[in-house]
């Protein structure tokens, strides 16, 4: 390290604070920044509330957890020893498998010891005039660090729903985010799961398979497609190792960071035959296809949207046996892609078994939870477990759980209420020296792909700031409104800002999240990364330093 290094960080790790950063979550974004901390020299620690690494696949433990985008894309690309070493057992890996990754990777580069687990940070509050974090544990422990970077993820404040009487349940229950570790089992017990999203759908494709009975509480139906998952052979993932440098490029160039690009036509210039031809070939291949690389008008466009509604719905109606319960399972409220869409491997067929029944909500609500089960308001079921897939406080929840202060006091919550303000998804204004990976208005889509770029970007800003000599490194309230403004341009026009769900900042099953909100950048990750590139390459012009 070269004197003037030295010089500038002294002052943050040895006078001032304990340590020069501190990351809340050890997840995929969390280790990765560590990582990145660790190669400029800083010290730093994670505070990590589970006992071990992994975030969203440490606790997501639910039967049929896996990911949908393609595993050799959703791995990290930083270390070419890393992607040598190792071999993907599956196209879209399962949960366990996921787990053993980010475990392998926390050891192989040393990560676990800057890592503090079983530690929940309750507050973190920025001092004026010491220019750095006090970040409080649940213990009452303090810390302080010069930069406080948040790795919380996109889902991960999972949400019970607002019935009367969940307390007074009898059997076994689990929210699917807070799955036990030891084995459950399904066999001979009359199970309920309440939620049919993406969790919902996994797990029930899964619980289906043993369970003595299942009822599945459906409010919204999905439109969801099938997954085609597969084992990755020998020379597969030869090919794919070889391929790698080629992989990440294209996943650069996408909207969504995935290898699947949305076809140039419009779903209205083509003629019938193509059109359907087309989706019938999105519909056979793996992964997410038929909705990052469809035609480029069915986000937008209501009659291309409707078009492909319908042909998706007649492939509902042809797995499923019973029409009635056909017709439940394709959605009303919402065309296909408006929500995020879920894959499956087999779903829709779970309900030609004879130990499924499908309830529908809309139809008969549930009134509470008894002691015994469910009441709706027509029956009341007796069950053995009731599982509740029923979602996250979804990109905002995990900040909204830590009491966040930055100058003068002001609370992140409160200045969020009326929904998220930031500069570039990573930076707020009156917050100094707090950077979020992922956080309100980033782009969305495969995740470690965005998280590698934001971490980057995060790691550069802190390496300006130790080099300059700077302890504060704000937004400016109007660079922060430029941003804001920016991501608010980029959801016009787009179809799914018209409907309710976590995308939109909408959750039922929680006062104070009815009315929609600008969550997310919908402009691309090529166009995030030059607006974000184009700040840094101008020396941080807009942001306030000291």
């Amino acid at each position: 390290m070269n004197d003037v290094m030295e010089a500038t960080r002294e002052p943050a790790t040895k006078a001032a604070t304990d340590f020069d950063a501190i990351v809340i979550g050890a997840g995929v974004s969390g280790l990765y920044q560590l990582y990145r901390l660790r190669e400029l020299g800083m010290t730093a620690r994670v505070f990590e509330a589970g006992s071990n690494v992994g975030g969203t696949w440490y606790w997501n433990r639910y039967p049929g957890a896996r990911f949908d985008s393609e595993s050799w894309t959703y791995g990290y690309s930083f270390s070419q020893e890393l992607l040598d070493e190792w071999n993907w057992e599956e196209h879209f890996a399962a949960q366990p498998e996921t787990e053993r990754y980010l475990n392998y990777v926390t050891d192989k580069f040393d990560l676990r010891r800057d890592i503090q687990f079983r530690t929940t940070v309750t507050a973190a509050h920025y001092q004026e005039a010491e220019s750095c974090w006090k970040v409080t544990l649940h213990d009452g422990s303090q810390h302080t660090s010069r930069f406080l970077v948040t790795a919380v993820g996109v889902l991960s404040a999972s949400v019970l729903p607002r019935i009367p009487g969940i307390d007074t349940f009898k059997g076994e229950s689990f929210h699917t985010h807070n799955w036990p570790k030891a084995p459950v089992s399904f066999a001979g017990k009359r199970v309920a799961v309440i939620g049919t999203g993406a969790t919902g759908i996994q797990a029930i494709t899964e619980i289906a398979k043993t369970a003595g009975h299942l009822t599945v509480f459906q409010r919204t139906a999905q439109w969801s497609a099938p997954l085609h998952n597969s084992k990755v052979t020998p020379e597969e993932m030869a090919d794919i190792r070889k391929n790698y440098a080629d992989i990440f490029a294209k996943c650069q160039e996408t909207v969504g960071c995935f290898i699947h690009a949305a076809d140039p036509r419009s779903a209205l210039e083509v003629t019938q035959e193509e059109r359907e031809a087309f989706w019938e070939k999105r519909y056979g291949e793996p992964g997410f296809g038929i909705w990052m690389g469809n035609f480029r008008d069915v986000l937008m466009d209501r009659e291309a949207n409707k078009l492909m509604s319908d042909w998706l719905a007649n492939k509902i109606r042809a797995r499923v046996n019973d029409p009635a319960v056909a017709d439940k399972l394709v959605p009303k409220n919402h065309g296909f892609g408006m929500r995020r869409v879920p894959l499956e491997s087999g779903y829709f067929e779970v309900y030609n078994q004879p130990n499924v029944k499908l309830v529908d909500l809309l139809e008969t609500p549930i009134e509470s939870i008894t002691p015994d089960g469910i009441r709706t308001t027509d029956v009341e079921y007796e069950f053995d477990m009731i599982i509740y897939a029923t979602g996250f406080d979804a990109i905002t929840g995990a900040f909204d759980q830590i009491d966040i202060r930055g100058v003068g006091g002001v609370s992140l919550k409160e200045k969020w209420a009326d929904g998220p303000v930031t500069m570039l998804g990573i930076l707020v204004d009156g917050f100094p020296n707090f950077m979020m990976v992922m956080g309100p208005h980033a782009g969305l889509g495969n995740f470690p792909r965005a998280v590698e770029y934001t971490s980057d970007w995060v790691t550069a800003l802190i390496r300006h700031a130790r080099d300059n000599g700077l302890t504060r490194v704000d937004a400016t309230p109007a660079a922060a409104k430029d941003w804001t403004d920016h991501v608010i341009e980029t959801n016009e026009g787009l179809l799914f800002t018209e409907v309710d769900s976590w995308m939109t900042g909408i959750n039922r099953n929680l006062e104070g999240k009815q009315v929609r909100r600008v969550m997310r950048y919908s402009g691309g990750h090529p166009a995030f990364r030059q607006r974000c590139d184009a700040v840094a390459e101008g020396g941080y012009r807009e942001l306030a330093v000291s």
